[in-house]
């Protein structure tokens, strides 16, 4: 007498899904991206990423750990991309800065991403019981503003800024062209009219060794 086992066998549900980081990240910085921090709920992440809330706090601990990851991965993807447009050490001081301004703009106005600058748009919406969220992004203001007063220095020291120049206040006047830049897209300004201030931008630039 044979017995049919088949029913006793249970069925294989095959692999659990694996949680994507990349992915995740890239989801929730779209979300950030677009609503700020203060607007997106952890129920807007879980549907956004497609990872369970228990996955995102074992990965991230909290919306905040989230975040802080989020930050890392816009300046690995984006931010490190167009600065690095400017220790191209072949270009001359006026190509490098107009290389890199036009980068940020392709950035803030591209269609695969919402408009405007990422950390920008997110600290103009914090809300002051985010202190920790506010000094991440207050850092990375901090550290864009050190990362143009370096490539200031350093075509100083090469003769392409005269002596009397200040590199810092320079680099103040660059990152505050930049950041209104951000808001003028997020209001819906092309390329083409991020191009024209560069442009304009860049003409009046004070210091210029001639």
């Amino acid at each position: 007498m044979t017995t049919d086992v088949s029913g006793c066998v249970k069925k294989s549900r095959g692999r659990p899904k694996v949680f994507d980081r990349e992915d995740a990240l890239d989801k929730a910085m779209a979300l950030f991206w677009q609503h700020g921090y203060e607007a997106t709920s952890l129920s807007h992440l879980v549907e956004a990423t497609g990872a369970k809330a228990p996955t995102l706090y074992a990965e991230f601990t909290n919306k905040e750990g989230l975040f802080r990851a989020v930050l890392d991965r816009y300046v690995a993807r984006f931010v490190s991309q167009y600065e690095a447009q400017l220790f191209a050490s072949s270009k001359p001081l006026a190509q490098a800065l107009k290389d890199y301004m036009v980068a940020v703009a392709l950035c803030y106005t591209s269609k695969e991403t919402p408009q405007g600058c990422f950390i920008i748009t997110t600290s103009s919406a914090l809300a002051a019981s985010s202190e920790k969220v506010a000094e991440m992004i207050r850092l990375r203001h901090v550290k864009q503003a050190q990362t143009l007063v370096t490539f200031l220095a350093q075509r100083q020291a090469s003769g392409e800024l005269t002596a009397s120049c200040q590199c810092s206040i320079l680099a103040n006047y660059l990152s505050c062209i930049v950041q209104g830049m951000s808001v003028s897209a997020r209001e819906g300004a092309s390329f083409e009219t991020l191009e024209e201030i560069i442009n304009t931008a860049l003409g009046s630039l004070p210091g210029i060794a001639q």
